[in-house]
């Protein structure tokens, strides 16, 4: 283990990286593809946003499987299997014409996720100690540094040649990350006994735990906030000032900018966490995601909407690595790949809710609700997690 961490790291961060630049290159302007290609007119929000929950809600329930799967040949195959598949999906989307099928293919995505659950289990169960805080919060700025590249080249791809054509290099790159991890990374894997492999026992003992419990519950949430725009924003770039013909090209551009942001701050968070706290940097990314939000409110022109999106993400990007960090303190040494596979399940249920919610709530009551109710929410979050940790702490002072 100590011989491969660091190789490892470098590897499945370029995987991770390069998964999520495929990723970002073509799900951002679903709405579009929708609206253009299908014909989808009447309740586009809705659809837009099963599109991208359905593939979301068949992972979360497929990732424990996957997991149970990994525990006993280990997590590089899964990401093999989990990088051809999905690659196969996207491929797929090019010849799609129709929104049943459309969904079809989704749902086979689905089936096919787990490359990102699985590159942090891999990290997190063949990383030294001393050195698994660290390795988690470099892993953690792969999809953000991904998520810079992905829509911008998305949107001048589908902007000269369409979306159809992002299909096709969407599928190239999902299979260049399976080959990186076919031949750059070493797994020192112990096979487990199968029998027991437990479900529902590991989410009993989970259970327990009421602070690693309280992680599982926040990436939730967060998952939630953060995709619950995911449908909207492209069509919010149109109402604001984006022309219609270049609305991939604009609302790339926007979904960079907190890309950038995360890039840039994520591993700076890391080393204040370090310093102060991972808790109380926890607490600030929430505070400045939900001020970032309520902010939002009122821009109504696309330069300061950009800005604002990469101020609020100079904030948030300390928002991942801490919870990730925080799993690894608050969970046992020997329940730690575990925990970190509980909490993507989580997460990923997170991004089926998000979407669907934006899609309601964006057709329903407006994209402007959507900010406001963000915000809120993870103000409220924020608080909550103050109280929280100052009632231990009187309590510690007391017992």
């Amino acid at each position: 283990m100590d011989r491969y961490w660091r190789r490892n790291l470098h590897m499945l961060w370029l995987g991770l990286f390069i998964n999520h630049i495929a990723y970002t290159l073509s799900v951002p302007f679903f709405p579009i593809f929708l609206q253009n290609d299908l014909g989808i007119q009447n309740r586009l929000e809705m659809w837009s946003g099963v599109s991208i929950s359905i593939s979301f809600l068949i992972s979360g329930l497929c990732a424990p499987f996957w997991g149970a799967l990994a525990d006993k040949f280990g997590k590089k195959p899964m990401l093999i299997r989990s990088g051809i598949g999905l690659a196969l999906a996207h491929f797929a989307n090019y010849f799609v014409y129709d929104l049943f099928t459309f969904i079809l293919v989704r749902i086979f995505q689905g089936l096919m996720a787990g490359f990102g659950p699985a590159s942090i289990a891999l990290v997190g169960t063949n990383t030294p100690e001393k050195h698994v805080g660290y390795a988690l919060g470099v892993i953690s700025t792969a999809t953000a540094a991904g998520g810079i590249i992905g829509p911008l080249v998305g949107g001048v791809l589908s902007h000269w040649l369409g979306l159809r054509a992002c299909f096709i290099a969407t599928g190239i790159i999902t299979l260049l990350s399976a080959v990186i991890v076919l031949v750059g990374v070493k797994e020192v894997h112990k096979r487990q006994d199968v029998a027991r492999i437990s479900i529902i026992q590991d989410i009993k003992y989970a259970a327990r735990n009421r602070r690693l419990m309280g992680i599982f519950g926040l990436s939730l949430l967060v998952s939630t906030s953060v995709m619950i725009l995911e449908p909207l924003l492209t069509l919010y770039v149109v109402q604001i000032g984006g022309s219609i013909d270049k609305a991939t090209l604009s609302s790339g551009i926007v979904f960079s900018a907190v890309g950038v942001a995360t890039v840039i701050m994520g591993p700076r968070w890391g080393i204040i966490g370090g310093r102060i706290g991972y808790e109380k940097v926890l607490f600030i990314g929430l505070i400045g995601g939900g001020i970032g939000n309520l902010l939002q409110l009122g821009v109504h022109q696309l330069i300061g909407f950009g800005i604002l999106r990469f101020s609020y993400g100079l904030f948030f990007a300390a928002v991942f690595p801490a919870l990730n960090v925080l799993i690894v303190k608050y969970a046992e040494s020997d329940f730690r790949g575990r925990a970190v596979s509980l909490n993507q399940s989580s997460s990923q249920f997170g991004i089926v809710v998000g979407p669907l919610l934006g899609g309601v709530f964006g057709g329903w009551l407006g994209i402007q609700f959507v900010f406001l109710l963000t915000g809120v929410t993870l103000l409220g979050a924020a608080w909550m997690r103050k109280v929280d940790n100052t009632r231990r702490t009187d309590q510690k002072l007391l017992g």
